[in-house]
């Protein structure tokens, strides 16, 4: 929560099924910035560009465990 990624072009995800944003932004539209069903988890930001916060989540990935 409160954490910043890093956007590089207009482009945004507006989700069908707002049960499924797990994280989402206000940058002059409501961006719906990652979702997740089942075992699917898509973000429209750059997680590779996006510092500390970016390289956790990708650190969150590596450490997964397949249910």
């Amino acid at each position: 929560e409160n954490s910043y990624v890093y956007f590089v072009h207009s482009y945004y995800l507006e989700a069908k099924a707002p049960e499924i944003v797990k994280a989402s932004t206000d940058y002059g539209v409501h961006i719906h910035a990652s979702v997740e069903k089942n075992n699917l988890f898509a973000c429209q930001f750059h997680p590779e560009k996006s510092s500390e916060t970016g390289l956790q989540i990708l650190k969150n990935f590596a450490e997964m465990e397949e249910k």
